[in-house]
């Protein structure tokens, strides 16, 4: 007995495959608002940040991390390593993990002052690499006496938010990353190409 085999039509497949095309685009379109989305919180990190530093210094005259007398001030305690506290300047590496200097005794102060909430320690940024603060920029070429860095975050990110926020160029600019591979150096130029590449991002001011 002979059986009739049919198959797909032209139009089936022309509908199969406009709805994987509009599947696709879906899924690419989500993918750039979520990266929009870091891209602003991003932003809002290394906006905001200078904020806190202003707000301690109009309410106590004196940086916060910097502050010989944090215990009166906000209940804290004063930084006593790889610096001198009380003098102008917020010394320690940006990504320091020594509780007692002036870089990691900056987010304990500002939290004590009520301006900034969390926990202890240095804050995570949207792609969850560390933010923090430094007198002393691992950029060399980076001008401002206060720096806001922030790690961990992708070039394709890294150039979307220099776009953002500065001029669309991370060797120039108030704005610049470095090669997270690189403890410290001049500005790198980050590429589409190198999108998957992971840099520190410091903004001065």
């Amino acid at each position: 007995m002979k059986r009739n085999q049919t198959g797909f039509t032209l139009i089936e497949i022309a509908i199969v495959l406009v709805i994987i095309g509009l599947l696709l685009g879906g899924v690419l379109k989500g993918q750039e608002m979520i990266n929009s989305a870091k891209v602003k919180n991003l932003a809002n990190d290394l906006k905001n940040t200078p904020v806190l530093l202003y707000g301690y210094q109009d309410k106590f005259k004196v940086l916060p991390g910097d502050d010989l007398n944090a215990a009166s001030h906000v209940g804290g305690t004063v930084a006593t390593t790889g610096g001198t506290a009380g003098n102008g300047v917020i010394e320690g590496t940006w990504n320091t993990t020594t509780t007692t200097d002036e870089s990691f005794k900056f987010w304990e102060h500002v939290r004590l002052a009520g301006l900034a909430t969390g926990g202890t320690g240095l804050p995570t940024n949207a792609v969850g690499g560390q933010l923090g603060v430094t007198g002393t920029s691992p950029i060399s070429t980076l001008p401002g006496s206060f720096i806001v860095c922030s790690g961990n975050i992708p070039g394709k990110i890294a150039l979307q938010l220099d776009t953002t926020i500065d001029d669309g160029n991370t060797s120039t600019g108030s704005l610049r990353a470095l090669l997270s591979t690189t403890a410290s150096g001049t500005a790198a130029t980050v590429s589409l190409s190198q999108a998957d590449t992971l840099y520190t991002v410091c903004s001065g001011s």
